[in-house]
């Protein structure tokens, strides 16, 4: 939930980590904080608010010559946002500084236990805990950093990314992990340390992903040696090569990250099957579904966790999965799956998705389904991800990097890779015809075509959002393959512009949400030609009788809808297994541009964060 960055080389490190923290500042924004060492002296800022704050109060640290440095941005878990809370924390010497992505859930009787010993603590973290209860192991026990930080670790309980410097080691920092993500950048003569590689793509291709329950010492001109933390095992460190770009991580003119992830998707939709999806030959070849085709066959049911908006990609394939494989299919909130004892067997196939690869919630789903036998099958984005590690097989989507917290082309790509699954298995069971799936392999193929056919709908959907940027409410309508997207649509607009927006299947409207229908109600009904159609047209004079005010997406050409509706959206026609991936497409612009005139935060909205890495 926190991004952590940390540098020791040869390099000026107060530029490094204050770009670093800005490019992980989707993780967390609540506060900022940057530790340099030089001289022998340690030099610490820290704030409530933006890493532009801390940019702002720590200018004086930007002149010195320092070659070691730490920062972190947060996302609040224990005590507000407020400078005091903020990270690095010291310890009571003031020679340990800790910076820390995670949660320690034993923290209180540890702190009990430490206040006992005579230490005192300024701020309400966690992770404050921390660092002093490595203090005090160190002094204890006469250690050296690493088998402190070792021993300590093994006392805690929870979750944890960390860099820890003592200013007695001036030439070192210590890292570990377990449940949040960490890498190495491994330079020649420096290293860099990050949740993620793209606070130093810039600088070094090669990283090194730590696992669960390892930890390094990164020694200036003198490598780094892995070890594990709980029998101190030495660990060969594998150097992966970066796959993201400078490039992906920027902008590139538009105003927000969003918006220009929404423009992405025709490109990233046609990467995710590029090389997978053979339309002419009517092949779908995806290795990590190939290599264990016989366990989906032979499955008595799938099982799909995930959360937030993959669990809504979760609910298209359900559809998608049991209409054309005949496969029952179940989805789980992942945040509730392990908590109501499932049953799971065997003969379970599960499949976990998320975009990036280290949501805690899936992590402890797909550990518990393991534990029982099942066979488990990741989705995600993020190459070496957490979960791209602990599945037995999986597939990336090719997204390439999602800045905006809100995910927009995680979604369709999410869904793209779904569908193709969906459609492998129905070929090598026969429950779909020759010529069906020839026609959905040539219609997905040209799906990205159909997308950016869609993202020409912004100016209407601009128009539309001017009109209701100022509701205090909005409900999402739609049905059958649509209904998850009418979910998807109420959370983005809830996500970004903070107005209340609940998504129903359409038919449900009348069993409640119709109490809620007046002049003052804006109802976004997904309505495409395919599909439900004649019901959704009744659900929407329902809501004219009721003086609703209607925003219809609709096939282009409707005409009884577009007689019915107050305004309406049109988009190309496509299959309805596959209009998932079109009809989302309005609900995206019209929440971003709904947020941007309200003056909202779009990429980084209140009280959210990208990488839910704690439960």
């Amino acid at each position: 939930m926190c991004g952590i960055v940390g540098y020791i080389g040869y390099r000026e490190a107060y530029p490094i980590v204050i770009k670093g923290l800005k490019r992980l500042e989707y993780r967390g924004y609540d506060s900022a904080g940057i530790m340099l060492y030089e001289g022998n002296e340690l030099k610490v800022s820290k704030t409530k608010g933006k890493v532009s704050d801390l940019e702002e109060k720590s200018k004086e640290l930007a002149s010195l010559k320092a070659t070691i440095g730490m920062g972190h941005t947060r996302w609040a878990t224990h005590g507000v946002p407020n400078d005091v809370n903020s990270h690095p924390h010291l310890s009571n010497s003031g020679k340990l500084a800790i910076i820390h992505n995670g949660i320690i859930e034993n923290y209180e009787p540890l702190k009990k236990e430490l206040i006992k010993r005579g230490y005192s603590f300024q701020s309400d973290t966690d992770t404050e805990v921390l660092v002093n209860l490595i203090e005090e192991v160190q002094k204890k026990e006469n250690l050296k950093l690493g088998k402190a930080v070792q021993v300590a670790l093994n006392q805690v309980v929870g979750a944890y990314a960390i860099c820890v410097f003592d200013v007695q080691k001036p030439d070192e920092i210590v890292v570990a992990r377990l449940g949040s993500p960490l890498a190495i950048g491994v330079g020649k003569d420096e290293f860099f340390i990050a949740s993620d590689a793209s606070p130093f793509i810039e600088y070094t291709s090669n990283a090194i992903y730590l696992e669960d329950e390892e930890m390094a010492i990164v020694r200036l001109n003198k490598g780094l040696k892995i070890r594990k933390i709980k029998d101190d095992t030495l660990v060969d460190p594998y150097i992966q090569e970066l796959q993201m770009n400078l490039e992906q991580i920027e902008k590139g003119g538009y105003d927000h990250f969003m918006l220009k992830e929404i423009y992405e998707q025709p490109s990233v939709i046609k990467d995710t099957y590029r090389g997978r999806l053979h339309a002419n030959e009517g092949i779908i070849q995806m290795a990590g579904v190939e290599d264990n085709l016989e366990k989906f066959l032979n499955a008595d049911r799938i099982l799909i966790v995930a959360c937030g908006t993959s669990w809504h990609a979760g609910l298209v394939a359900e559809y998608v999965i049991e209409e054309f494989a005949r496969i029952p299919v179940e989805v789980e909130y992942a945040s509730e799956f392990r908590y109501r004892n499932p049953i799971i067997t065997p003969k379970d196939v599960v499949i976990a998705i998320s975009q990036s690869g280290e949501t805690a919630d899936t992590l402890a789903a797909i550990k518990l389904a393991k534990e029982k036998g099942a066979f488990v099958f990741g989705v995600c984005n993020v190459v070496g991800s957490s979960i791209s590690r602990e599945t037995h097989a999986g597939a990336y989507t090719h997204a390439g990097p999602e800045i905006g917290v809100a995910s927009t082309k995680a979604f369709t790509t999410q869904i793209t890779v779904l569908t193709m699954i969906a459609l492998r298995l129905a070929k090598a069971k026969g429950t779909l015809s020759n010529s069906d799936f020839f026609r959905y392999l040539q219609e997905l193929e040209i799906i990205p075509e159909k997308v950016q056919e869609a993202l020409a709908t912004n100016e209407v959907s601009k128009e539309i959002a001017a009109k209701f940027k100022d509701s205090s409410n909005c409900l999402y309508l739609g049905r059958g393959y649509n209904f998850p997207v009418a979910l998807e649509g109420a959370l983005k607009l809830k996500e970004i512009s903070y107005i209340h927006a609940e998504g129903y299947p359409a038919a449900e409207m009348k069993h409640g949400p119709i109490a809620l229908i007046d002049e003052q109600m804006p109802v976004i009904v997904i309505a495409p030609k395919q599909g439900h159609y004649d019901k959704v047209v009744s659900n929407i004079q329902e809501i004219k009788s009721r003086s609703g005010k209607i925003i219809a997406v609709v096939t282009k050409g409707d005409t009884q809808v577009k007689e019915l509706a107050d305004h309406v959206i049109e988009i190309p026609e496509t299959s309805d297994a596959l209009s998932p991936l079109i009809t989302t497409i309005p609900l995206q612009l019209l929440s971003y541009h709904i947020a941007v005139m309200r003056d909202c935060n779009v990429d980084q909205p209140r009280n959210l964060a990208k990488s839910v890495t704690v439960e």
